[in-house]
């Protein structure tokens, strides 16, 4: 009878031992796996009385040749992409029931193939035997719920903290991870924000630490000249961006400004208020610097030409400004004149004013728009689910229908094409290449970014 208890204890303890493994919790993988991806679980049951080596030299003898070299479980435990296989057995009335676990390094095919090849063993030792895969644990689905529940109690415990002066970390934090967002750019390695390799429009400074006052501020498309003599970089971009020069108010300022202007290819300039310079600017200082920016063209003559001061010419342009804002919200006033007292005989002799007949001319039909033409093309990409492009010629007849990705290369090969229609966003590059394409019409779904506009193209949205 105390034989029978003992047993008894043995499996419960087992089975509780077990099932606190089968539910994944308390980081079990973890402490006795180490870093494997795969941990298979399985059980077994045996006709006869058998020992842990019986199973383990069940496993690897009637598994061997099974799979082939690559996945034999010797050749994997050896270059350790299979851990140590774990067995816990306990007898009852003549028989051997007991757990395996087997740590895997695999990915998710090949350990499945051989939990499915554990299955196939049919004798332990000299008994019968039948090995039941019961699942396979993702380790690292267990780490993760481990650092999550970690991480709660962390979070928890942090947020029960006074942390005083929050504002102050946080601005602190932010401007070491913009001081680190800042990456050389070209073959002069220029100071330049993370953007500027991809963005359609850059803004032109003097220096590193004006690039890093506009990323403290969000600006992330600005460049360095880093010297009086413009770099060769600068001038390559400048033929491909739109590009705003942003130049200290001081006079080194107006002679890096001169240069920029002869030698690269300048759309807008912009300074900063008299007398500061970029790297000490605020953020609404900068906004509104930018805000205030001229076309290159009104800077090259009304200033170097006519020998004006730009600030005199922003004054100017904010004056006008604000008086075209006060002439748009004064309403108009209308002289009233009082009516004139007559006397009642004037009144009688006075002829009645004859009626003029109003001649009512028919309404005439609005023309239908040009435009009007591409309408089944639109409502054509606009039912395509994925993005897409109608290349046209003369007789508005499709000559090809391919992805918006291709369209710039199509283009580029094709001198047949009349219009192009596509359920895609017109940008300033994309209308440089349709242009030098000779196409007339650009049909898209908007606009973004537009600031040039050739004379030969016309450009519509699916609005219009």
């Amino acid at each position: 009878m105390k034989r029978k208890k003992t047993v008894l204890h043995h499996i419960l303890a087992e089975k509780q031992k077990f099932e606190k493994r089968k539910e994944g919790g308390g980081m079990s993988a973890k402490d006795e796996f180490g870093t494997t991806k795969y941990v298979i679980y399985a059980e077994f049951e045996a006709n006869g009385i058998v020992e842990r080596p019986d199973v383990v030299g069940a496993i690897f003898g009637q598994t061997e040749g099974l799979l082939g070299d690559d996945l034999d479980l010797r050749e994997l435990q050896k270059t350790g992409r299979i851990g140590r296989i774990r067995v816990e057995v306990h007898t009852k009335a003549g028989k051997t029931y007991g757990t395996i676990t087997v740590p895997s390094s695999l990915d998710r095919v090949e350990t499945a193939i051989l939990a499915a090849a554990l299955e196939t063993i049919d004798r332990v030792g000299p008994a019968e035997a039948k090995i039941k895969v019961l699942r396979i644990e993702d380790v690292r689905a267990t780490k993760r719920k481990y650092i999550i529940e970690r991480a709660k109690e962390i979070l928890e415990s942090l947020m029960e903290q006074e942390i005083p002066e929050t504002q102050e970390l946080t601005e602190e934090v932010k401007k070491a991870v913009r001081a680190k967002e800042l990456i050389e750019y070209g073959p002069e390695k220029l100071p330049a924000g993370p953007h500027v390799p991809f963005s359609d429009s850059i803004i032109v400074v003097e220096g590193r630490a004006d690039v890093l006052n506009l990323l403290k501020h969000g600006i992330k498309n600005a460049i360095a000249v880093e010297g009086t003599s413009v770099p060769e970089t600068i001038i390559k971009l400048s033929k491909e961006r739109i590009v705003t020069a942003f130049t200290d108010g001081d006079r080194g300022g107006e002679l890096i400004l001169k240069e920029l202007l002869q030698v690269a290819d300048v759309d807008y300039v912009a300074r900063a208020p008299e007398g500061k310079e970029v790297e000490e600017l605020t953020k609404k200082e900068i906004v509104k610097s930018l805000r205030s920016k001229v076309p290159a063209e009104q800077v090259i003559t009304e200033i170097f030409y006519k020998g004006r001061n730009f600030y005199d010419v922003i004054k100017e342009k904010e004056k006008a400004k604000a008086r075209e804002e006060k002439r748009e919200s004064k309403p108009p006033v209308q002289a009233v004149t009082p009516p004139q007292p007559q006397k009642v005989e004037e009144r009688r002799h006075q002829p009645e004013p004859r009626r003029e007949e109003r001649i009512i001319k028919p309404i005439q039909q609005p023309k239908p728009s040009e435009l009007d033409e591409f309408g089944e093309f639109i409502e054509k990409v606009k039912a395509s689910k994925e993005s897409m492009a109608l290349l046209l010629n003369k007789d508005k007849n499709t000559v090809a229908e391919i992805p918006v990705r291709e369209l710039t290369n199509q283009l580029r090969e094709r001198k047949d094409v009349y219009a192009v229609v596509f359920n895609g966003v017109i940008t300033q590059r994309l209308i440089d290449t349709v242009s030098e394409s000779g196409v007339k019409y650009l049909v898209g779904a908007r606009k973004y970014n537009v600031v040039r506009r050739p004379i030969n193209l016309k450009i519509v949205t699916f609005a219009e």
